[in-house]
């Protein structure tokens, strides 16, 4: 094999390979001898088939695994030559005029990884928020809890529901008087004051008495999830088949061993337990804020563009997604828009501190085992139907880029456990809320996978706010997964070039995609899709 270096800017390289037809046809002739004692051809003992004959019956197929593994092989021995990573898959193509008994020539492309320079990780200094377990806390969510166990008992014929109280009620939904697909049910319990239903429903049923019909006059909301019953009139024809008032509930062992617990001091214990871990999850998601933030700034080195560009796409994929939530989509697109090269420069940030973090394990041996990624791939394959689960393993096992993606997220924690260690730490006391409002006041940063939100120091800030709320994307990573699972794949592993047939490109492995959602009950209004609090 010859190669020629035809480009090298920057990052990027492109190199002409030669496989000579006198190679190409070594390969079809080894192949010739491995099967030859399996063909069966009438007129000849089994293993006595003449190679011209099998070349003649399996000659282009054979031809073609030849040529594929020629052209595969050649373009792992010039990675290895020249030290290259590449960043995303090399881009393989064939010369138009290749025929059988010629030459091969191959044109192969690719963006290389860069040199990381040596990471300066001394002289790190953090500071560690601690904030106590607040007891009122404790106390609100034991009320939250008893709210949520409320016993209801009949209130009597006669007795006219109020706020607080449940009405239970047979209904008939219509719009323009015709009865829409969804909108009947019957025996559903409201709470009047949840909140639970559409604006103005549960107002209508106070006074209501056990017997009683009533028609309410409603409005769907504009972010309704039924495209044919957004911002629509509509009237409920209701039947309350019963009133129910809620009991007093105390606080007490009793209550806690109704929910399996010993008693209500165990009960107590848990909340604070809960608590505990918010707490040391938001004050790790401080610290590794700041520490991003110092590595970022100390840090300057270029980044493949394509790997920028496919970070890119998918904030901007996500960003739209959450647009579409919003009850303005075409003023979030608007903001979002005008913020489209703050973006950019966030996704070239977690390109770069990904390449890093990967460098930083590297070079002090820290791995995510082969038991901590079974575990994560068997948590990934909950989200996915049972009989999905086992094709998303299979995809993970035989896709290393896939399964890098997968391993990521937790590789990075791992590294930045690493640095929290060397990193000289000061803890200060401070309030949750002083704690939370610190990470709100990033809240114009675009999210990543794992903390929630990307302190991205360089980048303008990003989208404002459209109409009181923003659209932000959101992921688990303040840096790049794919920038993290390219710097762990080794090049004989992901440099797989695409079948050499003339314009063909090989297709992407088909994924298991996770099932679908359940839809909202018929009559509930939409579940309000908040931003993602900073957690662990």
């Amino acid at each position: 094999m010859q190669s020629v270096e035809t480009e090298n800017q920057g990052l990027k390289r492109a190199y002409k390979l030669t496989i000579a037809a006198k190679d190409i046809d070594a390969r079809v002739d080894q192949e010739v001898k491995r099967i030859a004692p399996q063909i069966r051809m009438p007129g000849f003992r089994p293993g006595k088939v003449p190679a011209n004959l099998i070349r003649k019956m399996h000659g282009e197929s054979l031809h073609a695994d030849a040529l594929n593994a020629s052209v595969q092989d050649g373009v792992q021995k010039l990675l290895g030559e020249h030290k290259l990573r590449p960043a995303m898959q090399p881009q393989v193509e064939l010369a138009d005029d290749y025929a059988p008994g010629k030459d091969a020539q191959v044109s192969v492309s690719l963006e290389a990884l860069p040199d990381v320079p040596a990471p300066q990780i001394e002289g790190l200094k953090l500071e560690r928020l601690t904030a106590e377990i607040d007891a009122a806390k404790v106390d609100e969510q034991l009320n939250q809890l008893a709210a949520g166990q409320k016993r209801w008992s009949d209130a009597g014929e006669g007795h006219a529901a109020a706020q607080g109280e449940q009405v239970v009620i047979d209904f008939v939904g219509k719009v323009d008087g015709v009865a829409f697909e969804g909108g009947t049910g019957t025996d559903m319990a409201v709470e009047i004051g949840s909140g639970s239903l559409i604006p103005g429903f549960e107002d209508q049923l106070v006074g209501a008495k056990t017997g009683e019909e009533r028609t309410l006059n409603v409005t769907f909301p504009e972010d309704y999830p039924s495209v044919n019953l957004k911002g629509k009139a509509a009237t409920f024809d209701v039947v309350v088949k019963a009133v129910n008032t809620a009991g007093e509930l105390e606080l007490n062992d009793e209550f806690a061993k109704s929910l399996g617990l010993q008693d209500l001091e165990q009960l107590k214990g848990l909340l604070r337990d809960q608590q505990s871990q918010e707490l040391n999850g938001l004050t790790r998601t401080h610290m590794k804020r700041r520490l991003l933030d110092q590595l970022a700034e100390a840090h300057h080195f270029e980044v493949p563009p394509s790997m920028v560009d496919a970070e890119f796409k998918n904030i901007m994929a996500q960003l739209e997604h959450e647009a579409g939530h919003e009850q303005d989509p075409a003023a979030a697109m608007a903001e979002i828009q005008n913020e489209v090269e703050d973006y950019r420069k966030i996704a070239e940030r977690r390109v770069r501190l990904g390449l890093l973090l990967s460098e930083i394990g590297a070079a002090n041996g820290i791995e995510v085992s082969q038991q901590e990624m079974n575990r994560l791939i068997a948590q990934a394959a909950q989200q996915y139907e049972p009989a999905e689960r086992e094709k998303f393993v299979q995809f993970i096992q035989r896709e290393p880029m896939a399964a890098a993606q997968l391993r990521a997220p937790l590789y990075e924690d791992k590294v930045v456990d690493f640095l929290f260690e060397k990193a000289e730490i000061t803890d200060r006391p401070a309030t949750r809320a002083e704690i939370e409002a610190d990470l709100e006041s990033e809240e114009g940063h675009v999210h990543g996978p794992g903390c929630g939100h990307d302190h991205a120091a360089e980048a303008a800030p990003a989208a404002k706010k459209a109409k009181g709320k923003k659209a932000s994307a959101t992921a688990e990573s303040p840096v790049s997964e794919t920038a993290e699972a390219a710097a762990e794949v080794s090049p004989a592993k992901k440099a797989k070039p695409a079948k050499p047939a003339k314009g063909a490109v090989e297709a992407e492995p088909e994924t298991p995609q996770p099932a679908e959602p359940a839809k909202d009950e018929p009559g509930r209004k939409p579940a309000t899709k908040k931003a993602k609090k900073a957690g662990a």
